[in-house]
């Protein structure tokens, strides 16, 4: 797709993954909103790198609705849905498993980003042209000790990649999924205090510059997935 004059939503841009993202979009010509739930640090964030606030909760589907009517009164199209938001939790063995981390976790990682593709697969479908990105993690890939929560609700993301991907081809929609490995960022903090830079730890750039390549790439084909790894992060 061509970046320059093309329509993104970012959600959970206003750190890490989708603020780099966001950033890298924007310095390409791109136009671009990105959500948050913090309104003072989503504020921030889009003035710092020029998007389009959207104060809203992905878990909410009242404030998706919102998202989407704020979105197109600014923009009047959208050209790509980038699903980033995304939480932790529950990081416990499976004899210690609770219930409401489940649902606390599946609500942003699984649900949200559901009906975020919900609405979006509804616009992409008349314009029959879209572009949705499923930012997941290795954690889809293979599961690890005390990661029931988390893990599965990444497995699930890549599950309905899948789909999505099988019912909008014919429409033209590319569905990718990206997993990134560890990844430096206020990801886990509730502060969202993002971490210091660690020179052989990727960084949201790394999966920037994989989310923007791979867009970059002439319509008429499509990376339905991509894992970025640290060369070597020992």
């Amino acid at each position: 797709m061509q970046i320059k004059d093309s329509t993104f939503l970012v959600t959970g841009g206003s750190l890490g993954i989708g603020k780099a993202t966001a950033k890298m979009i924007v310095e390409k010509g791109g136009k671009v909103a990105i959500t948050g739930r913090n309104e003072l640090r989503l504020k921030k964030a889009a003035e710092e790198i020029s998007a389009f606030p959207i104060n809203a909760d992905v878990a909410k589907p009242e404030d998706i609705k919102k998202a989407f009517e704020l979105f197109l009164k600014e923009f009047g199209k959208l050209d790509c849905l980038i699903n980033n938001a995304g939480i932790g939790g529950g990081w416990n063995e499976v004899t210690e498993l609770k219930l409401e981390d489940f649902q606390k976790v599946y609500a942003v990682n699984v649900f949200g980003a559901a009906m975020m593709t919900k609405e979006a697969a509804k616009l992409f479908k008349k314009q029959n042209y879209g572009h949705i990105i499923n930012i997941a993690s290795t954690a889809a890939i293979k599961g690890y000790a005390n990661g029931t929560v988390y893990s599965s609700s990444k497995f699930a993301l890549r599950g309905m990649t899948e789909c999505w991907r099988a019912e909008l081809r014919k429409y033209n929609v590319r569905v990718i999924l990206v997993n990134p490995s560890e990844v430096k960022t206020a990801f886990g903090d509730p502060d969202g205090k993002e971490k210091e830079e660690v020179p052989n730890k990727l960084r949201g750039v790394e999966i920037a510059h994989t989310i923007v390549s791979a867009l970059e790439m002439d319509n008429r084909g499509f990376i339905p997935e991509v894992t970025i790894w640290a060369t070597n992060p020992f």
